[in-house]
């Protein structure tokens, strides 16, 4: 790349840099404890999605610190062969000396594990933000493995989305239930919620969903059947919360290989589009042999590439709770899974603590009809005994009560609440 060129490219990302920072910041659930990891020598890794605010974010981070700032994901860029000690060299050049920096959307640097490590050990404090889960699961273990602390930035949680709202009235539960059906519908992209896109919100929720299938999935990954895998995407998140085989999806969409259905799907998981999750079992191979369930990162993608015509409510919550479970830091397939009883009766979700399953989740939208009631905790009481878990709960749209049944206790709690206690 010409050296005149590297400088262009630098000054304009340096004003990208400013408007980014003078954006109406909302604060996030995990600002304080990064800020308390600044201090630290280790390389910060921001991880999620594209637009959920990995950047807005890490700049945050460095608030008030002198740092030099480059972003990977710039279209000039394409084609251009880098060379990184020239880079570093035009960086301090333009922003002056300093150990702090700043390089966004790292995984569009080939090698960029190895140039991370040397940078971390010349000294420089980093923070690196990525679209890619990859990075955190595998190229992050393998070459950075003890020298790296990993944050998770996924869409608004729905105590972002309120403040987003500068919703404090907390006793008014009409208006929060109305926020809450919002925020269900549309989810919790930072664009979304403060440019009040949420007037036209499926336009915005499409082209960013067709933007990570480009750039994150077939772009990266140089897929040939760009239209398999979108619709691939398109089916998962038309059925979101039901349970898939490799074989079934191969056969439904017509895919002439299991093995090219199961790297699409991982393609898609990569980039923070879909999540899988497994049912819980002892043993590992059962694990590995269940049929999975599959969830979207944000309920607004739902919204976007729903063809039913009616939304389900019951859905929708659903997956709002998975997601919320990911963004208080449970991992799933790890810490989080369904689970079937022995009788086949189905759990949402099963929370792991170490060896031990602590609590048990069914999603609820709607209990007026007494059978659903029934057939919600007839699965919790079975699961409870066979799992040995005495921390049962069942979220609901707006209904609160405590039942005791066969000896075991279930919490009927209202899902605004659950969404809004930081200890559950």
């Amino acid at each position: 790349m010409q050296k005149s060129l590297l400088k262009e490219v630098i000054a304009k990302q340096s004003q990208e840099k400013e408007a980014l920072a003078r954006m109406e910041y909302v604060e996030r659930t995990k600002t304080a404890k990064a800020i308390e990891w600044m201090s630290s020598p280790l390389v910060k890794v921001v991880l999620g999605p594209r637009r959920a605010g990995k950047s807005v974010f890490s700049l945050m981070l460095l608030k008030g610190k002198p740092f030099l700032y480059f972003n990977f994901d710039d279209p000039v860029l394409v084609g251009e062969k880098l060379d990184l000690y020239e880079l570093i060299d035009e960086l301090h050049n333009f922003y002056g000396d300093t150990i702090f920096v700043l390089f966004d959307e790292i995984q569009n640097l080939r090698g960029w594990e190895l140039f991370a490590n040397r940078l971390h050990r010349q000294g420089y404090n980093l923070v690196l933000t990525g679209s890619n889960a990859n990075l955190l699961s595998m190229e992050l273990a393998t070459h950075l493995t003890g020298r790296h602390l990993p944050i998770e930035i996924l869409p608004f949680d729905f105590q972002e989305f309120l403040k987003a709202k500068n919703f404090s009235q907390f006793d008014q539960k009409p208006e929060l239930l109305k926020l809450l059906e919002q925020y269900m519908a549309f989810g919790g992209f930072p664009e979304v919620v403060i440019k009040n896109q949420h007037q036209h919100p499926r336009g915005y929720l499409d082209v960013l969903f067709d933007a990570l299938l480009f750039k994150d999935v077939v772009k990266r990954h140089k897929v040939r059947f760009a239209e398999q895998i979108d619709q691939l995407g398109s089916y998962l998140i038309n059925n979101i919360s039901c349970q898939y085989s490799f074989r079934k999806l191969a056969n439904v969409l017509k895919f002439k290989s299991d093995v090219t259905l199961e790297k699409y799907l991982t393609y898609l998981e990569e980039a923070y589009i879909v999540f899988s999750l497994s049912g819980f079992s002892a043993k590992a191979g059962e694990r590995l042999r269940s049929p999975k369930k599959i969830y979207t990162v944000d309920n607004g993608f739902i919204a976007s590439k729903a063809v039913q015509h009616s939304p389900d409510n019951g859905k929708l919550m659903e997956n709002l709770v998975f997601t919320e479970l990911v963004k208080k830091g449970f991992e799933p397939n790890r810490e989080l899974f369904y689970y079937k009883t022995r009788n086949g009766r189905e759990v949402d979700f099963a929370i792991r603590n170490g060896y031990q399953t602590s609590e048990l989740i069914q999603v609820c939208y709607d209990l007026r009809d007494p059978d659903v009631e029934q057939r919600e905790t007839k699965a919790l009481i079975e699961a409870g005994e066979e799992l040995k878990v005495s921390k049962l709960s069942v979220l609901t749209w707006d209904e609160e009560q405590e039942t005791e049944k066969d000896g075991k206790t279930i919490q009927f709690k209202p899902l605004w609440k659950w969404l809004l206690d930081k200890t559950s």
